[in-house]
């Protein structure tokens, strides 16, 4: 009995004793994300859209309904999800490496006296130098690399399909006011041709007039088309057979006033990229642990029991046998290819990191992007309505002197083109502000329920 736990003994010390070879992963400094933010005035007082969930964010119902069946329907998505199934099962495995393996054999002698041998024996890996437990979190952190790809196309996803519905949305108006402005253009060249019988104005004026509804008509087909590719798009987002959408109008969506990042750093830790990349990093951190282990033994306690005797025989049912033994392995001319594992893996690990750094500042520069775009468009609309209110006086106004023989047609034509552009340019600042807030949603990581 004491040659049995002798070796046992020995093992347990060696474990012990290298309980201390490798240090747990440990974040590196990032704080060079926060300069990012110096030029973005900030308030306390502000949201934090960070903390929003898209439901919150994106209160239109209608927009609601597509988002849940995009989730539901998008083969990407999907195969986000198998892969987190693939990395669990993975994981899983780690763990049963930490279990004994246990086999069973038989064997029959046939002769003189007939005899048998059952002996069930067990194999069991002592992870002395931290091998299987480093290869264990490796493979935890590839899972929450995995979960974090699966949350990363998932928000995307979302971001697309609002983005796709607010596009919907601007066509939607574009096309509204141009097709306003066609009935305005009929009404000019219905007063023209009134004009121009009662001798106030010519033909030119009533051609120029009818060029202008001419180019309008042209303008409704191409939106008409634009908004039918649209809706195909969404569609295939969807997962579903290109249809017409149910839809809300762009005037009537709201969003928050004040928008606020947070606290930059923490608040581009929760983007799922960012996790993404940072889980890489921790996995070829363990990954280089190890590779390091290769230049220690393996040791390994193995042991079989069981019986044997002669088939037959009542009096003699077998005699039990047993055996427990301790191995040891080193390999002795496998050091270059340790050492090649070695770099190989610490060279991944630079990688990693440097890439996990770059993701951060990528990260940080879209969040401060979108953040200006949102500021930008909101001061632009206040300007957009300032313009278009002087604007519809200005075509009342040459409107209304042209009828008394003190404005030409000229001045009448390019007041309502000045205003029909300055209408499309209102509704396209209206969309780039509600993109700019699924871009900055997006780039603090939103998306989650």
């Amino acid at each position: 009995m004491k040659k049995i736990l002798i070796p046992i003994l020995l093992l347990l010390i060696v474990t012990t004793n290298s309980c201390n070879l490798y240090k747990h992963y440990e974040r590196p400094d990032i704080s060079f994300v926060d300069s990012l933010y110096n030029k973005i005035p900030m308030a306390n007082s502000y949201e934090s859209i960070a903390r929003m969930t898209w439901r919150e964010l994106f209160a239109d119902t209608l927009l609601q309904g597509c988002i849940e069946l995009g989730l539901k329907n998008n083969t990407n998505l999907e195969i986000a999800r198998l892969k987190v199934e693939q990395a669990e099962a993975t994981l899983q495995t780690s763990k049963l490496a930490f279990f004994p393996s246990v086999s069973f054999s038989a064997q029959m002698n046939v002769g003189e006296k007939n005899t048998y041998t059952l002996l069930p024996s067990m194999s069991w890996e002592i992870d002395a130098f931290g091998r299987m437990q480093n290869s264990k979190k490796g493979a935890q952190a590839a899972l929450g690399a995995t979960e974090a790809y699966e949350q990363a196309v998932q928000t995307h996803l979302i971001a697309t399909i609002a983005d796709s519905y607010y596009t919907l949305l601007m066509l939607d108006e574009q096309l509204d006011i141009s097709k306003r402005t066609l009935k305005t253009w009929e009404e000019n060249i219905r007063t023209l041709s009134a004009l121009k019988r009662a001798g106030k104005t010519n033909e030119a004026a009533v051609l120029q007039a009818k060029a202008s509804k001419a180019n309008v008509e042209g303008s409704i087909l191409t939106l008409e088309k634009q908004i039918i590719e649209q809706e195909n798009s969404l569609s295939a987002l969807l997962g579903i057979v290109p249809q017409e959408f149910v839809r809300g109008t762009l005037e009537n969506q709201n969003f928050p006033d004040t928008l606020l990042t947070g606290l930059p750093l923490s608040s581009l830790i929760n983007r799922p990229d960012v996790r993404q990349a940072e889980y890489k990093l921790v996995e070829a951190y363990y990954a280089t642990n190890v590779a390091r282990s290769y230049f220690y033994p393996n040791i390994t306690l193995s042991g079989n029991g069981g019986w044997s005797g002669v088939m037959g025989s009542i009096d003699n049912p077998g005699d039990w046998i047993y055996n427990i033994v301790a191995g040891l392995v080193q390999p002795i001319f496998n050091q270059g290819k340790n050492k090649a594992r070695l770099k190989i893996s610490e060279s991944q690990r630079q990688e990693a990191l440097l890439n996990f750094k770059q993701t951060l500042l990528d990260a940080g520069t879209e969040a401060n992007n979108a953040l200006v775009s949102w500021q930008t468009a909101r001061k632009r609309l206040d300007s957009d309505k300032l313009q278009i209110m002087y604007l519809k006086g200005a075509v009342f106004n040459t409107q209304l002197l042209m009828k008394n023989g003190q404005a030409t047609y000229i001045e009448v034509l390019s007041a309502q083109k000045n205003l029909l552009q300055a209408e499309l340019t209102e509704s396209n600042d209206k969309y780039i502000e509600i993109q700019s807030v699924i871009t900055l949603y997006h780039a603090l990581g939103g998306g989650l329920e």
